[in-house]
């Protein structure tokens, strides 16, 4: 895969779907942090149901910092593993305000010493809440979506996410992961994509395109 392969397949997302974005709901940083951290196994419609109130309960590092375990678990239950989700938001509140004086850091470095943060979270709230590119989100749709067009190739999201940051400029950087992302809950479905109607059918690296050519959903 070439840069100029890329960037016409990156340009033809951007013509297919120019709604794509972010799909958590957030007003800060520090709420994109939580909201990312319950995103894990969970759609991001659920989250937003639960973030609302979550959010008003605890609207500070220093508020969700001294939040007793087991309130928060009930909130934050219909999205899945609250257990670990909890001690992950409280351990990660906590080093905000003990480490980072109460402010989420700029830095993937910074961000993925938090409790709870990986690259995947800390690329999500640095290109989004700060517009700050380190790094590129990969989350299941990057990869399955990356592979089959050929941008990518492989299962280890450190490994696709350097394929990725090598052939895209970093100016897309952010914008690929939102591209990538609604392309396959919108038409690259891992089970049944449509590839009839999709826009880059005809320069799909994926074998099996065909199989679904008939496909619209």
């Amino acid at each position: 895969m070439t840069g100029a392969k890329a960037a016409q397949i990156l340009d033809a997302l951007e013509t297919a779907h120019p709604e794509a974005e972010c799909a958590l709901r957030y007003k800060d940083a520090f709420q994109l942090v939580v909201a990312t951290i319950l995103s894990a196994q969970c759609t991001d419609v659920r989250v937003n149901l639960v973030t609302p109130a979550l959010f008003s309960r605890y609207p500070t590092p220093q508020a969700l910092a001294e939040a007793q375990t087991s309130e928060l678990e009930q909130m934050i239950r219909s999205t899945g593993f609250f257990r670990s989700k909890a001690k992950s938001l409280i351990g990660c509140a906590r080093a905000l305000v003990t480490d980072q004086r109460g402010q989420v850091p700029r830095t993937i470095a910074a961000m993925v010493s938090l409790p709870g943060v990986g690259r995947k979270t800390a690329n999500v709230v640095l290109g989004h809440a700060y517009g700050i590119a380190e790094g590129i989100a990969v989350d299941t749709h990057v990869l399955r979506v990356g592979n089959r067009l050929g941008l990518t190739h492989g299962d280890d999201p450190i490994e696709v996410e350097k394929q990725l940051m090598a052939l895209v400029p970093q100016a897309r950087w952010t914008r690929t992961t939102d591209l990538l992302i609604f392309h396959g809950r919108k038409i690259c479905d891992a089970r049944r994509p449509a590839c009839g109607r999709c826009p880059l059918f005809s320069v799909c690296a994926w074998k099996t395109k065909q199989a679904f050519a008939t496909e619209t959903r």
